[in-house]
């Protein structure tokens, strides 16, 4: 499959809403060149400037931030395509002061191999949380030194575990995961967190996405690591209670890592799948989001255990206390 590489433009400033914009349309990772970043290095090395190639001290003036996705080159990667368009033009109407740039995109074809390329060279193994080492399955590990070793490749699904948002999951399951609890991961994604959950020894009943290439991808992934994630399932279980229905309940533990959003609006759905006792692990939250997010838990009858931060982004993990 040939994919379709995405360039956004925007500003330094506007980075974090265009962030979030495509986190809540599906998309977790990107390629960012910051215009502060190029222009910072170049004030650095002046006095060295017999060392710095003319091409850069060019385009000095011209850089400006973007950030570039992939989108699958089919019907899907169309769909998602049109939906960030209708969101950039949606920023660039609430941008009154034009403080985050142009934010239009363009695009250009990239073929399989030199996509793969293009992001494999950099996913290198590298240590989560308290135990785990996260590897893809093209590089190997000499000495773990005692950590689990969780192997995935993300194929077109987001999920590597070097976002924020992952590893603060990954870290919360560490502290909340115990041998035998039902598990349930909504957002899939490439099955990582899922996994995860599994290899501490949760029973992972089922994980759910909007995208059926993630749960495709995350039970490879499951496979890769020899664990089970459970079933499957495609769809939206806020807006779809046939769907919901089937997720079940009695969860002891249920990990979600989406958008504040989407936390927001099932609350009262998580609430209903856990078991009393269980606990909710979410995340996806930009932190000046978190409070909002905290008092939606707080009402639903949650009680907040933990919250941590890392850089731009929350994570909370929540009790259904017995009522």
């Amino acid at each position: 499959m040939d994919w379709k590489e995405v360039t956004i433009y925007t500003t330094t400033a506007g980075i974090e809403p265009v962030a979030d914009m495509l986190l809540q349309n599906g998309v977790e990772g990107y390629v960012l060149e910051d215009a502060a970043d190029f222009q910072d290095f170049l004030a650095d090395t002046e006095i060295y400037w017999d060392y710095v190639d003319e091409d850069l001290m060019r385009e000095k003036s011209t850089q400006e931030t973007c950030l570039k996705i992939y989108l699958p080159q089919d019907e899907a990667g169309a769909k998602q395509l049109a939906a960030i368009r209708a969101a950039l033009e949606n920023l660039k109407a609430r941008d009154e002061g034009s403080a985050w740039g142009r934010l239009c995109f363009d695009t250009a074809v990239t073929r399989q191999q030199d996509w793969e390329w293009g992001w494999k060279q950099y996913f290198k193994p590298f240590p989560v949380g308290k135990s785990f080492l996260i590897k893809p399955s093209w590089e190997t590990v000499e000495d773990a030194a005692g950590r689990r070793i969780l192997e995935i490749d993300p194929a077109s699904s987001f999920g590597t575990g070097t976002h924020d948002t992952t590893q603060l999951c990954i870290a919360a399951l560490e502290d909340t995961v115990r041998p035998g609890d039902a598990v349930l991961d909504m957002g899939t994604g490439s099955g990582i967190l899922a996994i995860a959950a599994a290899m501490l020894g949760g029973e992972v009943r089922a994980v759910a996405d909007i995208d059926a290439n993630c749960l495709k991808t995350a039970q490879e992934n499951a496979e890769k690591n020899h664990v089970s994630i459970g079933q499957g399932f495609c769809g939206d279980a806020a807006r779809d209670a046939a769907m919901a229905e089937k997720l079940g309940t009695g969860y002891q533990v249920i990990v979600a890592n989406i958008v504040a959003d989407v936390i927001i609006g099932m609350a009262r759905l998580f609430w209903d799948k856990l078991s009393s006792g269980g606990t909710l692990i979410c995340s996806g939250i930009l932190n000046e989001r978190a409070d909002e997010v905290c008092q939606k838990l707080t009402e639903t009858g949650f009680a907040i255990v933990h919250a941590a931060q890392s850089d731009d982004w929350s994570a909370f993990t929540a009790r259904k206390n017995a009522v």
